[in-house]
């Protein structure tokens, strides 16, 4: 076990039971106590845990992350509204990653009708959304299993995604800021989505509005790397989710918001019969409206926010994002 992992381990250890002796972290990860008390040391100095006498506790303001049974609960109205919209940029014949993530398995659910897709995924969950899906090509990464995600991460699956380029990546994770970025709050899932994200020409973005202004441990994919976001509308009471929008908007991420409402009549991926597109919640007389309890420093335009609407997405040429035409990185 290489030390990143071992160390992840580790953490994983002490945020599902709060304390861990040493003892029991070295019969776990099959090492010495020695070594053991050397990655307690390492992990303690970058602040993700503290030493105690004998063992290891979680450290004062971080919380332990959210499993999969509570994730795919939380906000599912908006993750289906966010998958509707994001399969509208999927072309018929596209290579892509997606990532793992409960917005990223109902965006695989409706790529399925997506003929001549190739898709490359660390995700079970992704994979077994298109398992059945007789015109969509899956490849999977190698790695170990997370059984917290069913996602495979570690060296194997960093080392599967060398040498690949793709057009697009979907990626979904525990926080969006326009200062950081989006993060994780897990070290090895961080570090396989950074090596999907080197394999794209353009990076997609799925964040509900409870997860922007979030900022979590580990840094996935910088505000400067990220093409598009594609999340939901912020409650109108919801200032920080509004705020954190518009300085993503303002650094030059291209953001299209999903509405809620009934779906509305439009070319689904392909340009077949894939998933009605979303009616736009803030677009008025052609005019994209600032987002809820913002004003719009300066008009659009070029060097002004690119804030998309769900409409605006359907205006793309039909050759952007084909494998066979990439585009360079934004950046």
């Amino acid at each position: 076990m290489f030390a990143a992992e071992r160390r992840q381990l580790i953490l994983e250890m002490v945020r599902a039971n709060g304390a861990v002796s040493l003892r029991e972290l070295a019969r776990v990860v099959q090492t010495s106590e020695v070594t053991v008390r050397r990655d307690v040391r390492a992990l303690e100095a970058e602040g993700l845990l503290d030493r105690r006498h004998g063992g290891a506790v979680l450290p004062g303001g971080f919380t332990r992350e959210s499993g999969f049974p509570q994730k795919s609960l939380s906000a599912t109205a908006e993750k289906t509204a966010i998958a509707d919209l994001a399969a509208g940029l999927v072309e018929e014949g596209e290579a892509i990653v997606v990532g793992a993530g409960t917005t990223t398995q109902e965006l695989a659910r409706r790529l399925a009708r997506v003929p001549g897709l190739t898709v490359v995924t660390n995700s079970l969950l992704v994979a077994q959304a298109l398992a059945h899906a007789n015109r969509v090509e899956v490849v999977m990464t190698g790695g170990t299993l997370r059984g917290s995600n069913y996602a495979l991460v570690g060296s194997g699956a960093e080392q599967s995604l060398q040498g690949l380029r793709v057009s697009r990546a979907f990626l979904s994770g525990s926080g969006l800021t326009a200062e950081r970025g989006l993060s994780t709050s897990n070290m090895l899932s961080a570090s396989v989505d950074r090596a999907l994200v080197q394999a794209a020409a353009e990076v997609v973005v799925l964040a509900d509005h409870t997860k922007l202004g979030t900022d979590t441990m580990f840094q996935t994919v910088p505000t400067d790397v990220i093409t598009r976001l594609v999340t939901d509308e912020p409650p109108l009471h919801d200032d920080r989710a509004a705020t954190e929008l518009q300085a993503l908007a303002d650094q030059g991420v291209q953001i299209a918001v999903a509405g809620q409402g009934a779906a509305t009549p439009g070319p689904g991926p392909g340009g077949g019969n894939g998933p009605a597109g979303r009616r736009p919640r803030r677009v008025q007389g052609g005019e994209e409206l600032p987002l809820p309890g913002q004003r719009r420093s300066h008009p659009p335009g070029p060097g002004g926010s690119q804030l998309r609407s769900a409409a605006a997405l359907g205006e793309q040429p039909a050759a952007v994002g084909r494998i066979a035409d990439l585009s360079p990185r934004r950046r």
